[in-house]
């Protein structure tokens, strides 16, 4: 299972200190997704080999117009393996564009409706499922994070949309082992099975990413093969 967190200077934690605590609370890698004003500087081969963590190097894209969103999405998808589009907003331009990975935080400021997961399943966009707010706030603002969720949760189910689980982490303190996120979930109404598919759907992603990205690859089902040249 895999987690995506923000690393200083987005973020509280080094993504060191970030590998390390994934590691002792069983993840098998971590997707760094800074915002792409905040990049973080960092060896994710050396991390890697050091707490046996993956390492993806990954962003999120933060803009106030769809235009500004899709020249940054161009810009990063040839050199980020996995691509997300802070959402609200810009909800509706990140699941139409089928280069986006994952549109992140659809609840913070915008909402989705059946024309957004019926989208997002046609592009296959994942849709996150932000336990942030249900972790770190209460009172009203949880109340409204928990019946966020259950409504994304029976739009995602309808449409069969693809999707991701996170707890939001930008620091060690925050990053929650996978047992505990599958606890929460219960809690919420989020079936546990649901919660470890959207944990493991960010390694699928990582991998298909980086399968995409090697030099022998030439369209989805579609290898280069040993012997074979360029034209």
């Amino acid at each position: 299972m895999y987690e995506a967190v923000h690393v200083r200077p987005d973020g509280e934690s080094t993504v060191a200190r970030m590998a390390l605590t994934a590691a002792e609370q069983g993840y098998e890698g971590l997707v760094v997704r800074n915002h792409g004003d905040a990049t973080a500087d960092y060896d994710a081969e050396a991390i890697t080999a050091e707490y046996g963590v993956d390492v993806v190097d990954g962003v999120e894209v933060r803009a106030e117009r769809r235009s500004r969103a899709a020249g940054f999405v161009t810009s990063h998808r040839t050199r980020r393996t996995v691509v997300c589009v802070h959402g609200g907003p810009l909800n509706r331009f990140a699941v139409e564009d089928e280069r986006v990975d994952v549109l992140a935080h659809p609840m913070d400021g915008g909402d989705v409706n059946h024309v957004l997961a019926r989208a997002a399943a046609e592009n296959g966009v994942r849709i996150e499922f932000d336990l942030s707010r249900v972790l770190r706030a209460d009172g009203g603002p949880r109340v409204r994070a928990i019946a966020d969720l259950r409504k994304l949760r029976e739009l995602v189910a309808k449409y069969d949309a693809p999707h991701v689980v996170s707890a939001d982490a930008r620091g060690h303190l925050q990053l929650r082992a996978p047992r505990e996120l599958v606890a929460v979930g219960e809690v919420i109404g989020l079936d546990a099975e649901w919660i470890r598919e959207g944990l493991r759907e960010w390694g699928r992603l990582a991998a298909r990413n980086r399968e995409r990205r090697s030099d022998s690859f030439i369209e989805p089902g579609v290898r280069r093969g040993r012997y074979e040249e360029d034209d």
